[in-house]
């Protein structure tokens, strides 16, 4: 189990209670992941323009937004949370480690790793690179390249090693080529 795997939920706060702006929190009841199983990976997104989409087409999972799945609702218990390398993804990223590490989570999650998807081609600046370490000291951080096929047409010629290293961990089966499952 990791670390941060979540402890038990702490009881409900009415939402009210709940500080605008907390990771996690929609105002809107949360939508059932359909089709899930417990058994499935959920692929929980940051922020908005995560690449969780992406991630789901090559790797399968489930697409559960930007909260926590419920397993006692029959939702994944296994997790990946994803992040873009953009100061403003591992900001979303660390508040929402931050979350899970405080118990603003539903019991019985294991949180498989965080995926940090490029947002750009090249090297990350030192100052994104110190606050991937950071994140990296907590939790297991699996870095996703720049895709330049996403951006065009979202088909993968060859999965590049560092997706299929994620598809491993996440028990997905991709092959070397073609990308898709």
């Amino acid at each position: 189990m990791n670390r941060l795997s979540a402890a038990p939920a702490a009881p409900a706060a009415s939402a009210s209670a709940v500080p605008e702006g907390t990771w996690g929190h929609e105002p809107r009841r949360p939508r059932v992941a359909r089709g899930a199983s417990r058994d499935d990976v959920g692929w929980v997104k940051a922020h908005g323009g995560a690449g969780v989409t992406s991630l789901v087409e090559v790797l399968g999972g489930v697409d559960v937004g930007a909260r926590w799945p419920d397993p006692r609702r029959g939702e994944p218990r296994r997790v990946v949370l994803v992040g873009r390398t953009s100061a403003h993804g591992l900001r979303a990223v660390s508040h929402a480690l931050k979350a899970l590490d405080e118990g603003h989570a539903p019991p019985g999650l294991d949180l498989l790793c965080v995926a940090l998807v490029a947002d750009a081609p090249g090297l990350l600046p030192l100052s994104l690179l110190r606050r991937v370490r950071v994140i990296r000291s907590i939790a297991r951080v699996r870095r996703v390249p720049w895709i330049a096929e996403w951006r065009v047409d979202g088909r993968l010629r060859r999965v590049p090693p560092q997706l299929a290293r994620l598809g491993d961990l996440v028990g997905a089966g991709t092959g070397r080529e073609g990308g898709a499952r």
